[in-house]
């Protein structure tokens, strides 16, 4: 099938999680016979921090503003069995309108599904989702499961709702070798969040503080001016997909810390999760509703609640790590691969339930 995507963005992964998740998904789903057509509207930031030039298994269409790529879009969309919209597509009322318009399937995919709720709980505007809410959809997908997808039907009008969670391309995330001597002792690789500093400070900078004589690592961009560095933490701003593996390899274990609106919605898994569990690399994790139907924690995956639960993992041998981590990875190669959730995908925009009979357009400024 041909699948046409207007989303955030597939061409740059800086200061995002849609990049990696889509370049893998999309690789998976050509592999499976199909071909995907991505509209990203090109703006600066992204443009001066772009590690991908041409989308493999699909075309890449970067555009400058809606009204010189709306004729193109809609070319496109007459000829594929179904258009998606995504959260945070900047384009997303007006790409809405040529797929309410299209003979193909209309698709929206939330990758950010309890920050849509979360905004909605406090009153503001969802600007990727227009006054009808999802009822112009025939299907929504979320990354996000369990009774998230409940209140996208409630309170959004979805509806027919699936779960489509992140993965892992495992040709591209392995074990790497051993490039750092000695190994930074606890590694953390994500954009600066507000949302997350609490259980940065408890599980990362008092655990620094705690050992400094030990190395730690932090990857991400967007950290403030004001951040609490310490002397024995090395930071990069961005570190590019290819070299995730490496960053990964270089400390005994990685921290994964949840977003608050998606570790108090739960089953949200973050897609490094994925990435350094294929890695092999031992995990440390808060804790959220449903981590336990994609990792076992104590033997996949190390939950942690406060600085002496990270000082308590840090404190075990390399023998028993190196075991979570080989446990994690056989895991994710099991149930989380990019192949896997293609797979998926394919299924939920060609079975009998997601080819219902089509409603009548709705106009979107009633």
């Amino acid at each position: 099938m041909k699948l046409v995507i207007f989303g955030l963005s597939v061409s740059s992964s800086w200061g995002n999680g849609h990049a990696v998740l889509w370049r893998a998904l999309i690789r998976a789903f050509a592999a499976q016979g199909h071909w995907t057509v991505f509209f990203e509207r090109d703006v600066p930031y992204y443009a001066h921090n772009r590690d991908l030039a041409e989308l493999e298994g699909g075309r890449l269409v970067l555009y400058r503003d809606w009204e010189s790529v709306a004729a193109e879009a809609r070319r496109e969309l007459a000829t594929a069995e179904a258009g998606m919209v995504t959260s945070y597509c900047p384009d997303a009322l007006a790409a809405t309108e040529l797929l309410l318009d299209a003979p193909g399937l209309r698709v929206f995919y939330d990758l950010d599904t309890p920050v849509t709720l979360a905004r909605l709980d406090a009153g503001e505007t969802v600007d990727y989702i227009g006054p009808q809410g999802l009822a112009p959809y025939d299907l929504v997908l979320s990354y996000t499961g369990g009774r998230a997808m409940k209140a996208l039907a409630e309170r959004l009008g979805a509806r027919q709702v699936a779960p489509l969670y992140g993965s892992v391309d495992p040709e591209r995330y392995r074990p790497a070798p051993l490039t750092v001597e000695p190994r930074f002792a606890l590694s953390y690789l994500g954009t600066y969040a507000a949302d997350r500093q609490r259980e940065l400070a408890e599980f990362f900078l008092s655990v620094a503080a705690r050992r400094p004589q030990a190395r730690f690592a932090i990857g991400g961009a967007q950290y403030p001016p004001d951040f609490p560095w310490r002397d024995n933490i090395y930071f990069r701003r961005h570190v590019t997909p290819r070299e995730h593996p490496r960053f990964y390899a270089a400390a005994r274990a990685t921290l994964n810390i949840t977003r608050r609106a998606m570790a108090d919605s739960g089953w949200c898994p973050s897609g490094r999760l994925f990435e350094a569990a294929a890695c092999g690399t031992p995990i440390l994790s808060d804790w959220w509703e449903g981590l336990d139907a994609f990792f076992q924690p104590g033997s996949e995956i190390l939950v942690v609640r406060s600085t002496e639960d990270v000082l308590a993992a840090l404190d075990r041998s390399d023998a028993e790590l190196a075991a979570i981590g080989a446990a994690a990875r056989e895991r994710a190669l099991a149930e989380h691969t990019a192949e896997r959730r293609a797979a998926e995908l394919a299924l939920s925009l060609s079975g009998p339930a997601a080819f219902a009979t089509k409603p009548q357009r709705i106009d979107m400024e009633a």
